[in-house]
């Protein structure tokens, strides 16, 4: 039962796991899918906030206050929009003069606005997001403004070059600013867990979303430590460069964590422009967020099995005991009967099972040994008694015949004298110097010791007599 329980908690501890990982798995595919939709969707509000206002400001490209007036309105209409720029070609309102109307944000949740002249320290003709619109002649994002002397805000920039009617060259560039502080708050809003975050960094490593803002602007991935220790972390970055998706782990600070990552894909809207950003999104996962319930469970799950293991240890021992406690008392009581004491006495017992009924076989078992062993104590006692009274016939035998010999040795020597006696006296007879007064005299002597020895003899027959008619009354008794 213990193998099979355990067998059945581990099975139900691996699928268990196994669902937790696939479940992450999913959350973290949901959060990723999330997280660029997000995105996206602070990217295309800000697009179409600038492509309105660009098809509404054409019309007015020769009043140069119109422009101050469309970059305010612009980033009032928009709260993701924290600055906007429309500047133009040197000379294009003034000769050999440069034209940029810039309003911005002092910061993303301040609705007051600042308008400036310059963008940085350096001349705007000089700057990212007015040169590439103007050489391509296309739309774009731009990745955060690294190149920028003076700019301490992480932005990235949507760039539209203008073009005059009849004009095939860019006349000037409409650049707005989403701050990247503002764009990692939309994302870190919706966190898919209590520690994970989720984090969008663009082909040069440089971070556009991160919960960490001083990161922003000022730190790659390819700067962190993690990424220089952690090969785990270096190996899920290279795929992510790769444009590849999946997921690996990474130890951070001494602990595990999981970081899941596809690239980044904006939704194909009908005029978009549809540039490829060389992004890529990815979401960490502390281990703790992931399989945190789990080894809780684990850790539950492990104590119950601990608990009940004992337990059943404990139950099962109280059990045994107490159904092989009749088999001790058996055991105990034929050690008695073993050293001789077929008294002992036996209860009955209370079971119905195998033992109770061999616990009663064992105990009819015993009162009929102890049954034989009186019977035979009780004949041992009587072949002792008789023992003992044919020991003292025996001994009475022997006393007789020590008699009867006693006596035959006294009769032989009471008739050995007269015998002797006749036979001198018949000796002298026979002897020719004997008168005839000797001889009746001789005659009489023997006459006499005659009637001495038929006497004995007569004796020694009433005697044997005797003896057979005992004899006969003893085998009579018997």
């Amino acid at each position: 039962m213990s193998i099979l329980l355990l067998a059945s908690m581990v099975c139900m501890l691996y699928f268990s796991r196994k669902a937790v990982k696939e479940e992450a798995t999913l959350n973290a595919q949901q959060t990723l899918d999330g997280t660029i939709s997000r995105i996206d969707n602070v990217l295309l509000s800000a697009e179409q906030t600038a492509g309105n206002f660009y098809f509404m400001m054409l019309p007015h490209l020769n009043q140069p206050e119109q422009m101050y007036k469309f970059s305010r309105e612009l980033v009032e209409s928009n709260p993701f929009i924290i600055g906007c720029a429309i500047a133009f070609e040197p000379g294009f309102y003034e000769e050999g003069k440069e034209f940029m109307a810039y309003y911005h944000r002092t910061d993303e949740y301040d609705p007051t606005l600042v308008r400036s002249e310059t963008f940085g320290y350096s001349r705007y003709t000089q700057q990212a997001w007015y040169k590439q619109p103007i050489q391509t002649g296309k739309s774009g994002w731009m990745n955060p403004m690294s190149d920028v002397e003076g700019v301490t805000e992480p932005i990235v920039t949507f760039g539209i070059p203008i073009h005059q009617s009849g004009s095939e060259k860019p006349i000037g560039v409409m650049g707005i600013d989403v701050s990247l502080k503002l764009l990692s708050d939309v994302v870190l809003a919706s966190k898919p867990s209590l520690h994970s975050y989720s984090i969008l960094f663009d082909g040069d490593g440089t971070y556009i979303v991160h919960p960490d803002t001083s990161k922003l602007f000022h730190q790659t991935i390819f700067t962190q430590e993690e990424y220089k220790t952690e090969d785990g972390l270096k190996e899920a970055a290279d795929a992510m460069l790769r444009g590849e998706s999946g997921y690996r782990p990474f130890m951070k600070n001494g602990a595990k964590q999981f970081i899941f990552y596809k690239p980044f894909t904006r939704l194909a809207v009908k005029g978009r422009s549809m540039e490829t950003l060389n992004w890529h999104v990815g979401i960490v996962y502390p281990k703790e967020d992931v399989y945190g319930e789990y080894d809780n469970l684990l850790y539950y799950v492990f104590a119950l099995a601990i608990v009940g293991l004992i337990l059943m240890y404990i139950l099962c021992h109280v059990i045994i005991r107490y159904m092989l406690h009749p088999l001790k008392l058996l055991t105990t009581s034929a050690q008695r009967i073993a050293e001789g004491k077929f008294d002992e006495r036996i209860p009955a017992s209370h079971h119905s099972n195998e033992i109770g009924h061999l616990q009663d076989n064992f105990r009819a078992m015993q009162q009929s040994l102890a049954v034989n062993i009186g019977e035979m104590e009780q004949q041992k006692v009587t072949l002792q008694k008789r023992a003992d009274e044919l020991k003292k016939a025996y001994n009475d035998i022997k006393k007789a015949d020590r008699m009867k010999t006693a006596f035959l040795h006294n009769m032989t020597n009471q008739m050995i004298t007269p015998a002797a006696q006749i036979d001198k006296d018949v000796s002298t007879m026979f002897a020719s110097t004997t008168s005839t007064d000797g001889i009746l005299t001789l005659t009489e002597d023997v006459q006499k010791n005659g009637e001495a020895i038929t006497k004995l003899l007569n004796d020694l027959i009433n005697m044997s007599e005797e003896e057979m008619r005992k004899e006969d009354s003893y085998e009579n008794e018997d």
